[in-house]
């Protein structure tokens, strides 16, 4: 089968504008992750050199290659060029991303297996703060994420995340996999994970574009983390994108590429056009944020007032209505300049498959038939005093990834 990355371009318009000129020359974008490899993708066809123009890692005893596949693959769907698949001379068989031009700031996370601490994603948020104006940094791709275990106003990813906000970077975050879990039977409803469940962030979600371009038969994808969030009922995905079966850059030897073997994309199915074993198929929320990240980079500017997600609030009467009231949203509690935590890790989990949806183009909460009102604003974990996800996977999802 093809891979949705077929059709993704033309879902979200990435053709039009590139064709205006709009390919995020001359910003830049973090993709904090598992590492980016070299990959002639992500070179400037002009003069041979690396659109990568910075390179940390936090994971010790680490280099800043990428080990696990994950953020090459995100790197890809932000800012990957076609070159490997002949570029836009090839038409209809390249595999470019939606930002082909940006540059990016390679900040490392997450380790061969996907997993980190919080302590290293708030070093590297901070780092990308501190590098704002030298690399014009415009966006931050988070395909990662935990469970939520607190209000999002003492979370210190949330925390980390909306000291970005402030510094004027916009921040996209994988809404993550979760959709499926039926753990606290909430149907999946309410496990958003953090930092996703911040207000301040874009979260993304993922769906499927049914192998066309057209957006009126697209679906959710059933992994896909639904809210509202757990604790402060914040009303999240803000968006979703297509992030079923995308193609982007393959990292040979690195901990996907060795699980999916069966994903590594064939020249085959382009009609020989290219070398096989340039590209894989991801899936997951993760692949959705950055077709998200790439739309953005380009686009960016500064916004007349603050937009932040709102909250669901349940009435004396029953009846739920959203609030934007400052007094609900707040702001996360300010940290000192020491990091103390750093038990809970962050992890790239692998998502199951995506052969149904759950819901379409119903609203989740306004209809008492709906499966999603009852867990959501009756008894259940998401609304009463619940610590739902405390005990669930110490993790966040770097938000792994397979062939569905």
């Amino acid at each position: 089968m093809h891979a949705s990355n077929d059709y993704f371009e033309m879902t979200v318009g990435a053709d039009i504008v590139q064709s205006s000129g709009w390919d995020g020359a001359g910003i830049g974008v973090a993709v904090i992750d598992s590492g980016i490899s070299d990959h002639p993708d992500l070179h400037d066809p002009a003069t041979g050199k690396s659109r990568v123009v910075y390179s940390q890692t936090f994971v010790p005893n680490t280099d800043t290659n990428d080990e696990y596949g994950h953020g090459t693959h995100v790197a890809g769907i932000i800012a990957g060029n076609g070159t490997q698949s002949g570029g836009k001379a090839n038409a209809g068989y390249e595999i470019y991303g939606v930002a082909p031009n940006v540059k990016l700031i390679n900040l490392k996370v997450l380790d061969k297996n996907g997993s980190g601490q919080d302590s290293y994603l708030v070093s590297a948020l901070q780092r990308a703060i501190a590098l704002k104006s030298t690399y014009n940094i415009r966006v931050i791709n988070l395909s990662l994420g935990r469970a939520v275990f607190e209000s999002y106003k003492l979370d210190p990813l949330c925390q980390a995340v909306e000291q970005a906000w402030k510094a004027g970077i916009v921040v996209i975050v994988a809404a993550g996999n979760e959709g499926r879990n039926n753990s606290f039977n909430t149907n999946g409803y309410g496990l958003i994970t953090a930092p996703a469940n911040d207000p301040y962030v874009i979260t993304v979600g993922a769906m499927r574009t049914m192998d066309d371009y057209w957006k009126s038969d697209d679906l959710i994808a059933t992994y896909s983390s639904k809210g509202p969030t757990l604790f402060d009922h914040v009303i999240k995905p803000d968006l979703v994108a297509p992030g079923n079966r995308l193609n982007s850059l393959i990292v040979s030897g690195s901990t996907l590429d060795t699980m999916f073997p069966q994903n590594v994309v064939s020249n085959v199915n382009y009609g020989g056009t290219f070398p096989s074993g340039q590209y894989i198929t991801l899936s997951g929320t993760s692949m959705a944020a950055p077709v998200v990240s790439g739309a953005a980079a380009p686009s960016t500017d500064t916004a007349g007032a603050a937009t932040l997600s709102a909250i669901a609030v349940k009435n004396s009467n029953g009846t739920v209505t959203l609030s934007t009231s400052s007094s609900l949203l707040g702001t996360s509690v300010v940290w000192g300049n020491s990091v103390v935590w750093g038990n809970s890790v962050v992890w790239g989990n692998n998502v199951l498959s995506s052969n149904s949806v759950i819901w379409g183009n119903s609203v989740v909460w306004g209809n008492a038939n709906l499966t999603g009102y009852s867990v959501v604003w009756g008894n259940s974990v998401v609304w009463g005093n619940s610590t739902a996800s405390s005990d669930s996977a110490t993790a966040i999802l770097g938000s792994g990834d397979n062939n569905q």
